[in-house]
């Protein structure tokens, strides 16, 4: 069995306090998307792996990256 992550918790018109925030769009590329990181610089998307990770050309060195790709903004 797969362990399952902590549950949310839903809510209920009548709390007082605010409903939590909804989750960022998570973020798309495709091959050729010209893409910056924090770390690694300006490069080019290679492949992409459903979602799950992307392959970037850095120029001296392609790295794959995770989702959610938080460092990794397109051009």
């Amino acid at each position: 069995m797969k362990p399952t992550g902590p549950a949310r918790r839903r809510h209920l018109p009548t709390s007082p306090f605010k409903p939590p925030p909804a989750a960022p769009p998570t973020k798309e590329f495709a091959p050729h998307d010209q893409v910056t990181h924090d770390k690694y610089g300006l490069g080019r998307v290679v492949e992409v792996e459903d979602g799950r990770a992307v392959l970037v050309d850095f120029g001296t060195r392609k790295v794959r990256i995770l989702a959610p790709f938080a460092k990794l903004f397109k051009l």
